[in-house]
């Protein structure tokens, strides 16, 4: 008999267990912040127009940067001139250096033109010839969706010394949102 007893108290339990559970499954809850009504800092996806006063770019009047900033602290930038010569995306790393101001280094690797179009048709295209680095210090608008920009520009060879071309820009981005 108390064998019995034991064995209804547990199919009792394991069935008020049951409820309990499934009607904490379909309980409303309240509504979590979604990430376009907070203000996540600099994470996200960006869209910035440059403007270089010197070096290599100096001469390009359209220059624009789409980036995401991860929330672990790496960040990918691609241009709308990487196909000019074809570049890959830029990758690198940032950080708030203080409230509402950032500082971004990345590096993207630079190609060399083909000396002749054969090497294009053989399979060589456009090798590598060296890398650069950009560093830019971004300082974002009090609402969260815009921010500003200096950046400086650094070209290296293929060995990884300093070459010319490198320079300083301006720039003005926006959140990249529904």
């Amino acid at each position: 008999m108390a064998t019995r007893h034991r064995a209804c108290t547990r199919n009792a339990v394991s069935a008020a267990l049951a409820v309990l559970i499934s009607v904490t499954a379909c309980a409303p809850r309240a509504p979590e912040a979604s990430s376009a009504t907070s203000t996540p800092g600099l994470v996200g996806a960006w869209r910035s127009k440059l403007q270089f006063s010197s070096g290599a770019f100096a001469s390009i009047k359209n220059l624009e940067f789409m980036y995401v900033f991860n929330a672990g602290g790496t960040l990918t930038e691609s241009s709308n001139y990487d196909g000019a010569p074809p570049v890959p995306p830029a990758y690198g790393v940032w950080r708030e250096v203080g409230p509402q101001e950032y500082e971004a280094r990345y590096a993207f690797y630079i190609t060399q033109a083909p000396k002749r179009f054969e090497e294009i048709t053989s399979g060589a295209g456009w090798l590598p010839n060296g890398h650069g680095v950009f560093t830019e210090r971004i300082r974002l608008s009090a609402d969260g969706q815009s921010f500003e920009s200096n950046m400086t520009y650094a070209a290296f060879d293929s060995l990884g010394a300093p070459t010319t071309g490198g320079g300083t820009a301006t720039g003005r981005g926006a959140r990249i949102a529904f």
